[in-house]
């Protein structure tokens, strides 16, 4: 059995995230036992929900434990397998974790699903046809329930999900618009990914300047937001929401630092009979089927364009980490394994 490279959680941050959290250590793969596959992972998924487990405090999920492998999605080849459901160089997707192989238990329901990589590249399996693809659809067709003629609006719109939130958001005839840091992204998001428009947030740094921003690239208002970020941003973007405007949260990326955010002007959710619905996409599995085919069709049809930023070896997972969350990545952010 192989050797195995895996980057543990190896302390809580205090504040902000640094790469002293993180440890790099070198085990031993364990034999296989029966219905076990072995799993040689291709792709590491980077994602910003990482951030929220690393704390200790309550949060929707349970905190990464300590001096355990960190979470995380994978993509790879399964190389040898005691289970007969899977058999070697099957493409696989899992969450295999911070490491260059899995042991996976084949009965385990959810846990390792065999993948098509003849339209759809490997890697997108983490991404526009992976787990953030399927936020997106969650959040605009469930929460937001966009249709024909709607405005809607999503932060982070360069990254995963937000590439997958404009194809979507076009397919049903909505206008899309964009937040994103950054000329070159804001070009992209606009140019590649079918955005109508998009607003780079380092030119409105403020409430001010940004719900000004949003009122030239909404000039019929915002039906539904698609929230990654929180703080100013929210604040702007209720200002600029129609009646009955639906908002599906799916991240507070601004607050994973662990800082309160407040929101500055909550009688808006009263003045306007808004709806604003938090939700987890791993607790709505039976849509997941559904989703993934109609992502999986548009980046075949070539109406979804993902970007990767692509880090190199398991080494390189906590710097890059650290870069997604500072907004360095373009697109989904990956790190190569093999």
């Amino acid at each position: 059995m192989p050797t195995n490279r895996q980057i543990l959680l190896d302390n809580r941050p205090d504040g902000e995230a640094t790469t002293s959290n993180f440890k790099l250590v070198t085990t031993d793969t364990p034999a296989l036992q029966d219905g076990q596959v072995l799993v040689r992972h291709h792709y590491l998924s980077l994602d910003p929900y990482m951030r929220g487990r690393m704390n200790e405090s309550k949060s929707y999920a349970q905190p990464q434990p300590l001096g355990e492998v960190m979470i995380g999605g994978t993509v790879g080849e399964v190389v040898e397998s005691r289970h007969p459901k899977f058999k070697p160089g099957d493409q696989v997707v899992g969450m295999g974790g911070w490491q260059e192989y899995s042991v996976v238990d084949g009965n385990a329901p959810g846990l390792l699903r065999k993948v098509d990589t003849t339209h759809v590249p490997l890697s997108y399996y983490l991404g526009a046809v992976g787990m953030p693809g399927v936020t997106a659809w969650y959040g605009l067709t469930q929460i937001i329930a966009a249709k024909e003629g709607d405005t809607v609006v999503v932060s982070a719109a360069t990254g995963a999900v937000g590439s997958a939130y404009a194809a979507l958001a076009k397919a049903r005839g909505c206008r899309a618009v964009g937040i994103a840091g950054g000329p070159a992204k804001c070009k992209y998001a606009v140019e590649e990914l079918g955005f109508d428009a998009c607003i780079d947030y380092r030119e409105h740094p403020d409430v001010k300047t940004m719900a000004k921003a949003l009122k030239e690239a909404c000039p019929n208002g915002i039906d539904g937001y698609f929230e990654n970020v929180g703080g100013y941003i929210l604040d702007a973007v209720l200002l600029r929401t129609n009646a009955f405007a639906r908002v599906a949260v799916c991240g507070m990326i601004a607050g994973y630092d662990g800082a309160p955010l407040p929101l500055q002007n909550p009688a808006l959710i009263l003045v306007n009979r808004l709806k604003i619905e938090g939700f987890i996409v791993s607790e709505h599995m039976e849509l997941w089927p559904q989703a993934l085919q109609e992502l999986g069709t548009l980046v075949a049809q070539g109406k979804l364009k993902p970007r990767e930023t692509i880090a190199q070896g398991i080494e390189s997972a906590p710097e890059a980490f650290l870069g997604l969350l500072k907004g360095k990545n373009f697109g989904k952010q990956l790190v190569e394994l093999i």
